[in-house]
């Protein structure tokens, strides 16, 4: 029995998590949907680079979690919406952590990880530190949506001309222009060199779990063979990838959404690496 809509997302308040040791620690800003349906996985939110929990496509599921009775947890980065921080100070490793954190600690059970263009790549890099700690079980599949893996040297540094990345070596960072906002946003050294420690795109990656991938062929900011590269480096599991021919990097027409329900529903019915009936 699907259950009724309940509480709108602009009527919740955050709750907060302390996140990392001092002098670094953060609030982090959270809303947590508990479930009533027991028998599907739960759905965890990770946002894009300078997003937040309450865009588009994260209360498209916060609604679709309500129908369907799955827990839903999705929060913000420090630096990022309701979160404390400044974004500039902000680090792959350190949302990293944050998620990880999330993930751990505000979670119950098998989770399907939803990344978005950044958080896609952090999608990619908790279920690898999820895997490793021996945490494999809280894995229940992956939907990545134009996932940006290694976006900080590869869709950024590697696109930047020789006088920005000068810039950026001498002031600390640089500003670029954004389709998303009339605010330019900063790049930051530290972004870029701390984002080296966690490139996934020069190796094997594995996830324990079956992944599901929708990209936009009409993506600007992720191009549709940055998907492809990424689907050649996940060897091992069971992986689908759905590409839209007219998707823009939002992906939140109403069409882009049904698509994302429908991968939802098609990884929660996929059996875990570990259930794979053998050839």
């Amino acid at each position: 029995m699907q259950s009724q809509l309940t509480t709108s997302p602009a009527e919740l308040r955050p709750q907060f998590l302390s996140v990392g040791a001092p002098p670094t620690t953060r609030r982090i800003a959270f809303l947590n949907r508990a479930a009533t349906n027991s028998a599907l996985p739960g759905l965890v939110w990770l946002g894009g680079f300078l997003s937040d929990m309450r865009a588009t496509k994260a209360s498209f599921l916060d609604e679709h979690a309500a129908r369907t009775g799955c827990a839903f947890l999705r929060f913000d980065y420090s630096g990022h919406g309701e979160s404390e921080g400044r974004f500039e100070d902000g680090t792959i490793g350190a949302w990293l952590e944050e998620s990880l954190a999330a993930i751990r600690q505000e979670s119950k059970g098998a989770q399907i990880l939803v990344g978005s263009s950044m958080g896609g790549w952090l999608a990619l890099l908790c279920a690898e530190a999820l895997v490793k700690s021996g945490e494999a079980a809280r894995l229940a599949g992956l939907v990545l949506i134009a996932p940006a893996a290694d976006m900080t040297e590869r869709l950024i540094w590697d696109q930047l001309s020789p006088e920005l990345r000068q810039q950026i070596k001498k002031s600390g960072r640089c500003l670029l222009p954004s389709a998303y906002s009339d605010q330019p946003y900063p790049i930051t050294r530290a972004l870029i060199e701390e984002g080296r420690k966690h490139l996934i795109l020069d190796g094997t990656i594995r996830t324990h779990c079956p992944v599901h991938i929708l990209q936009g062929m009409n993506d600007a900011d992720v191009p549709w063979t940055h998907a492809t590269r990424l689907v050649e480096h996940l060897a091992g599991d069971p992986v689908t990838l759905t590409l839209v021919k007219d998707a823009e990097h939002r992906f939140s027409r109403p069409a882009d959404l049904a698509l994302l329900a429908q991968a939802i529903e098609t990884v929660a019915e996929t059996p875990a690496q570990g259930e794979l009936p053998l050839e």
